[in-house]
Formats: structure tokens, C-alpha cells, sequence
């Protein structure tokens, strides 16, 4: 990821940040036919406030379909119709430019994502091996909306892979959405309980679809499984770390050669928003399938389910044949 390409220039939001109140104060943080205004990151934060929020709620996605999160790029306008937002939910860490923004709205209710649930630091390189890891989890305290954790520099940010913590964010959501919007505060309440416990449902799919398996091991180009891969007892080994496009190393290419034997290893996975040049490279070299595992980080024509819940359902399907799991 171009770190560079990604970061708005202090400058830059600092002059956007007259041309944000003033947006405020004409329009307001609610449309014109009275539903709060709602403005999400990228797709997990935005299905969230599109659940709990309902009929109530106008949301606004920064990132596109097709898009990768990493690499947004806010536009003037963008950071300027930030601070008309009645809600902003958002997941600090994952996206530099996004948090900028979001620093210099003067918004006063605010979901950050990461501070609802506690990261951990996965896909450390060491000795040319990523690890999944479950001993760094970050120091707690008390913010305006719920608990929060400060966070990790090196932590990983795929926290709704794991339906377990995905529902914590929701839980999160919907007390902010109550908080910004006090007459509506009994539905929020009652749609975030309706999808807490489909979540709670998810797991139970997992935990029970991953029971009876032959492997413990998985394979994929990009580091994003981490959470999910400890919640269900299985290893992740990632081509690359974090950064979808990073460029792994001869070494690691060849760790991953021996380990995909040694552990009987059938499929490389790959992502939908990233190139499967890697993958197909490092499958055709051992003679092992290619199959999709969305990190979900936006839905496309290509996504396998129109949502959150058909995705990952399709992921599980893709994790029980990659590990002779019985369906």
C-alpha cells in the first residue's frame, strides 16, 4: 500500500476544514425528508448502519463497489459533506486518509469500530512465517459510546471476520444511532438485536461447518483471516501480510512451498478486489487448486452473495472443502 498516495496533507484538511462547517450549518445532519445522515467507510461499517438504521437512516458509503479500502482517496467534496454527517462510523487504522478526515469533521458521534473490540497483531513475519497470534490484545478504558482499546499500530484491522466481534461493533452502532437519535432509539435497539443474535446464529454455522475436519490449515494471499481463524482453531498462513499488494519474498514463497506439504495443504486462496497472479503462480507450482476467500471488504458483481451473511456463508462453504471439513 502507498502510504503517501492514500494520506490527504495536513494542509489540504486543515483548508477543507471551513468548507466542512459550513456545509454543516446549510444542510444540516439530516436529509431532506428527516432520516439522519449516516456516513460509512467501506462496506462492513456501512452494512451495519444500513441494518440498524433502517428506514431511519441515509447512508453514505466512502468507499465504491470495486474499490480497494486501502487505497481511498478522499476528494475535496468528500471531506467536506464528512461534517454533515449526524453519524460517522468508520474503522480507525484501516484507512489513513479516512482518519484525517475524520479528525478535522467537528462530528460529534463517532463509531470507531477498532475501539469496540480488541485487536491483536496478526500476521507478524517471523523467521519468514506469518503467525496468527491471540496474546496482544490492547488496554482497555471507557469513551463516550462503550468501551474502547487503544490501539495497535501492527494490529489487525479484519475485525468482522469474525462474527463474534463483528456483533460487538453492531452493538456499538446502535447505541451511537440511538445516541444521535433519541426517537428512534427503540427500533435501533431492536434492530441491533435482531442482527446480534444473526450473527450469533453465523457462528454457530462456522463452529459446526469447520467441526469435522482433516486440516487446520489454510492458505491465502493476503493476511485478512486472522480473527477468523482463531475463533474457529484453524492456522492461517499468509502469502503476503496485511497489505493485500505487498510483494512476498523469495524465501517466503519457499517456506510456503515446504509448509503446503508438510501440512497437506489443497488450495490457495485468493481475493476478489486483488490480482490472483500469486496465488495461480504458487498453486501451479505445487500442483494445488485456486479457490476465492472474500475479506469482504466491498461487494461486487463478482462476490459470491449479495451481503455480508451470503459471503461469508460462501466463505465457509469455500474453508470445508479447502479442509475436508463434512458438509
Amino acid at each position: 500500500m502507498n502510504i503517501g498516495r492514500v494520506l490527504l496533507s495536513t494542509a489540504a484538511v486543515a483548508g477543507l476544514v471551513a468548507l466542512s462547517a459550513c456545509t454543516t450549518a446549510a444542510g444540516g445532519t439530516r436529509t431532506a425528508d428527516g432520516r439522519l445522515k449516516v456516513t460509512a467507510s467501506f462496506y462492513p461499517m456501512q452494512f451495519l448502519a444500513e441494518r440498524i438504521g433502517g428506514s431511519h437512516v441515509s447512508v453514505t458509503g466512502l468507499t465504491k463497489p470495486g474499490t480497494e479500502p486501502h487505497d481511498l482517496e478522499l476528494t475535496p467534496r468528500q471531506v467536506g459533506e464528512l461534517g454533515e454527517s449526524g453519524v460517522i462510523v468508520y474503522l480507525k487504522g484501516l484507512q489513513p486518509a479516512v482518519d484525517d478526515a475524520i479528525a478535522q469533521s467537528g462530528v460529534r458521534h463517532i463509531v470507531d469500530a477498532a475501539s469496540l473490540t480488541a485487536l491483536e497483531d496478526h500476521g507478524t513475519e517471523v523467521d519468514g512465517h506469518h503467525h496468527t497470534t491471540g496474546d496482544n490484545e490492547s488496554g482497555t478504558g471507557l469513551g463516550e459510546d462503550g468501551p474502547r482499546h487503544d490501539e495497535d499500530a501492527g494490529a489487525d484491522p479484519h475485525i468482522w471476520l469474525d462474527p463474534v466481534k463483528y456483533a460487538a461493533v453492531a452493538e456499538g452502532v446502535g447505541r451511537t444511532l440511538a445516541a444521535a437519535d433519541p426517537d428512534h432509539a427503540a427500533l435501533y435497539a431492536k434492530n441491533t438485536d435482531a442482527l446480534v443474535r444473526k450473527l450469533d446464529a453465523l457462528n454457530t454455522e462456522f463452529a459446526d461447518g469447520l467441526r469435522n475436519r482433516t486440516s487446520d490449515t489454510f492458505l491465502t494471499t493476503h493476511a485478512a483471516f486472522g480473527y477468523l481463524a482463531e475463533r474457529y482453531g484453524l492456522v492461517e498462513e499468509a502469502i503476503n501480510g496485511i497489505d493485500p499488494e505487498a510483494e512476498p519474498s523469495a524465501a517466503r514463497m519457499r517456506a510456503l512451498q515446504g509448509l503446503a506439504k508438510d501440512t497437506h495443504v489443497s488450495t490457495v486462496f485468493f481475493e476478489t478486489l486483488v490480482s490472483d497472479r500469486t496465488a495461480t503462480t504458487l498453486a501451479g507450482d505445487l500442483g494445488l487448486r485456486t479457490d476465492v476467500l472474500d475479506p469482504i471488504e466491498g461487494i461486487t458483481d463478482r462476490s459470491r452473495g449479495s451481503d455480508y451473511f451470503g459471503v461469508q456463508r460462501a466463505n465457509l462453504r469455500a474453508l470445508q472443502t479447502a479442509l475436508g471439513a463434512k458438509k
